[in-house]
């Protein structure tokens, strides 16, 4: 098993900045690809980004790509997202996600574990 934490969310002003981190635990964090997807009420969970297991590898969803920033430091078991002029429809619950497979913690969206989400509020 492997337990995801997400921390950083909060209330911010439209052209803000939020860093949002996702603590691990339980199995190898290394061992596993990562990935932020997000949800706002009455929309479907989307993906966000993702990062490989060495951090050698991102993707990034069209809407926040050039603004959002993953990344990941394996001796610290923790994943973060560094989320830069940030706008209203950022707005939403953000969730950290895990799986040993890339592929599951793209568009897909079907990793094996998953966060309890931290709201981001962005106001206009």
């Amino acid at each position: 098993q492997v337990q995801l934490v997400e921390s950083g969310g909060g209330l911010v002003q439209a052209g803000g900045s939020l860093r949002l981190s996702c603590a691990a635990s339980g199995r190898t964090f290394s061992n596993y690809a990562m990935g932020w997807f997000r949800q706002s009420p009455g929309k479907e969970r989307e993906f966000v980004t993702r990062i490989s297991r060495t951090g050698a590898s991102t993707s990034y969803a069209d809407s926040v790509s050039g603004r959002f920033t993953i990344s990941r430091d394996n001796a610290k078991n923790t994943m973060y997202l560094q989320m830069n002029s940030l706008k209203p429809e950022d707005t939403a619950v953000y969730f950290c996600a895990a799986d040993p497979a890339w592929v599951r913690v793209g568009v897909t969206g079907t990793p094996g574990y998953w966060g309890q989400g931290t709201q981001v509020t962005v106001s206009s």
